[in-house]
């Protein structure tokens, strides 16, 4: 852990090195009048809007929507199979029947998903009523840029499958419209906190705050149910190519969200962007990029991190960088023995190139999470 103490509350960090803007975001985050303690760092952080991705941010009395992000619940799940050998030619068939019940990028489904499978908390929900038609029709869909389902060979002898998915247009929607509310009602009361950080807060006695949080609770149910049904759709994708086949055990967990939480002996709303809980025995999972491992990982309850490490490997450049500057042949040749999606220059922005290393990121977090399964891809699906 690297600490820096130039700020109103010190800045820990566990990565050895930092991007520019990142930083600066996170000095920001250091110099809100409401932070609590100190800003916590993950080692697969890079720049977001407002707070960086790979963030930890405990407040006293408000919330803020940027610090959540936009994609309200976006999390990974993870299904362990009691197979241990799966063929090409299987994965390849594979791969072809979960295209066919899965739609990715911006396809949403052709019909209305049942309104049963509909989360229904959340009162009141200004915005997901709104949205909550074009919501049924995204249920059950994989999104874009780093989202995918990746089937997996465990450490344990085992073949897994791995979705990384969140809310979809909802989780925006509702995060774009709570942090126009934040940033009107800020300028309103003249607050100390500058437009240009992009992190405008909502202090948790108003009626706005309470809107929001039960606006983000629904799209971190929504995203939830997502997730666990395009995981019955891969289940059955199996079932129709190998027999016999169960699924004993089933993961989830969230990493962008903000919740109530004890630390320091101390109620405090924590914010994740991009940070997945590690309370000490909590199982969480690490991806990779799509031609490294990812990590079924236990928490060791680290206090100076909130309890929280990374949430993936985290990107080392831009999605248009990557596509100007890796070297597709070279990409390719990463990710042989593997069913992947980067076919062409314009698929470099999810190449293994365009993130860090993994096994740096795992080296820097020992002190925060411990690895269980090593699970290595075999075939990939991205949006």
């Amino acid at each position: 852990m690297k600490v820096i103490n130039t700020e109103n509350k010190p800045i820990k960090m566990w990565l050895g090195d930092i991007e520019e803007g990142a930083l600066n975001q996170a000095k920001n985050m250091a110099n809100l009048p409401f932070v609590f303690k100190h800003v916590a760092i993950m080692p697969d952080s890079h720049q977001g809007y407002g707070m960086p991705i790979g963030g930890v941010l405990a407040t006293q009395g408000v919330i803020i929507p940027n610090a959540v992000g936009v994609d309200i619940g976006c999390g990974m799940c993870s299904l362990k199979t009691n197979i241990t050998e799966i063929s090409t030619k299987s994965l390849q068939l594979i791969i072809d029947e979960i295209r066919e019940v899965i739609p990715v990028g911006f396809e949403h489904q052709k019909k209305e998903q049942d309104l049963d499978l509909m989360p229904n908390s959340a009162t009141p929900r200004e915005v997901i009523d709104r949205e909550f038609k074009n919501a049924r029709y995204q249920l059950g869909t994989l999104g874009g840029g780093n989202h995918f389902v990746e089937i997996q060979k465990g450490s344990d002898g085992f073949i897994w499958v791995m979705i990384h998915s969140g809310s979809r247009n909802l989780g925006y929607k509702v995060a774009k419209h709570y942090n126009e509310v934040a940033m009107k009602l800020n300028k309103q009361w003249f607050s100390e906190v500058k437009k240009e950080t992009e992190l405008a807060f909502l202090p948790i006695e108003t009626q706005e705050a309470k809107n929001y949080i039960s606006e983000m609770n629904y799209c971190i149910d929504f995203a939830l149910t997502n997730r666990t049904l395009m995981m019955e759709r891969i289940k059955e994708s199996f079932t129709k190519i190998i027999s016999n086949i169960e699924f004993p055990d089933f993961i989830n967990i969230a990493h962008n969200y903000a919740r109530w939480e004890n630390h320091y002996n101390t109620n405090v709303i924590v914010h994740r962007k991009g940070a997945t809980s590690a309370k000490a025995g909590e199982i969480g999972i690490i991806p990779g990029s799509q031609g490294t491992k990812s990590y079924i990982v236990k928490g060791l309850g680290n206090k100076e991190s909130f309890m929280s490490c990374s949430h993936g490997a985290g990107r080392r450049m831009g999605r248009n960088q990557a596509i100007r500057e890796l070297d597709l042949e070279l990409e390719q040749k990463k990710l042989e023995g593997i069913i992947h999606t980067v076919q062409a220059r314009k698929d470099l922005d999810e190449a293994p190139g365009a993130y860090k290393d993994i096994d740096i990121v795992m080296k820097n977090q020992k002190e925060l999470t411990e690895i269980i399964i090593e699970l290595t891809p075999l075939a990939v699906i991205k949006g």
